[in-house]
């Protein structure tokens, strides 16, 4: 039907993509990987303009924002209990901190502006992890919530970029970083989280190891911190203007 919303063609094929398929048949599943691919071509080809929203106007500088503006705000699109799908706007200079994605797949693309993408992986953890020495020393109770991580990617982009992916086991962690002004982008989270069935939403800290400033090894392992949510972060919500989604 030619008349169907590009928006309404990602959410049903989002649903397709992601019912039944599991984080251990991710990988290996021809058929999920089928799916995922037409999935990404559909989420290429979405614009701002798709979802009847813009850039915000310059303001001047006697209206900048307050402290008591969200530097994040939320527009909800659709949610199932297969995915949920909607778009998160940062303002100028607004970042969502490093936070993961407990056993969830993810698809973020750009729709204005551009953004900083710096993605993790978590690591198994290691027997010396309790022993590691950090700058500035963490304090006893922080111990257990220290965790090897790899740098997986880095990268910027903008509305003419792909998607960014996220799979259960890679890419899972990342911090979202908007760069040279305002920037928006859709989100798909599959499953969506559930802290009563354990997709919490965590956020870290990258430490910094005492002793040389760089050993992180050939493959970038780092260490994380699990903290609590920054008190200079939290999202704010504000209506969805585009076409109507049901799933």
């Amino acid at each position: 039907n030619n008349k169907t919303s590009l928006i309404q063609k990602v959410a049903s094929q989002a649903y397709v993509t992601f019912t039944n398929c599991s984080s251990s048949a991710i990988g290996d599943n021809k058929t999920f990987l089928e799916q995922q691919t037409e999935l990404v071509t559909l989420v290429s080809d979405i614009r701002a303009a798709d979802l009847k929203i813009a850039p915000p106007k310059k303001v001047s500088i006697s209206s900048q924002p307050s402290s008591a503006v969200p530097p994040v705000t939320y527009m909800h699109i659709c949610e199932t209990d297969v995915f949920s799908m909607g778009v998160f706007l940062l303002k100028t200079g607004a970042s969502i901190p490093l936070h993961d994605h407990p056993g969830m797949n993810g698809m973020l693309k750009v729709l204005y502006g551009k953004v900083n993408i710096r993605c993790y992986d978590k690591l198994d953890k290691a027997e010396s992890e309790t022993e590691r020495q950090f700058d500035p020393p963490l304090l006893p109770f922080q111990r257990d919530d220290v965790r090897r991580a790899m740098l997986r990617s880095f990268g910027q982009f903008s509305h003419q970029s792909g998607p960014c992916i996220l799979t259960p086991l890679k890419d899972n962690l990342h911090e979202i970083d908007a760069v040279d002004g305002p920037a928006a982008f859709l989100d798909i989270l599959a499953p969506p989280y559930d802290p009563d069935n354990g997709r919490d939403c965590h956020y870290y800290k990258v430490l910094q190891t005492a002793g040389k400033k760089s050993e992180q090894s050939d493959e970038d392992e780092t260490w994380l911190l699990e903290i609590p949510q920054p008190d200079d972060f939290w999202c704010g919500g504000e209506p969805y203007p585009g076409p109507d989604v049901s799933v």
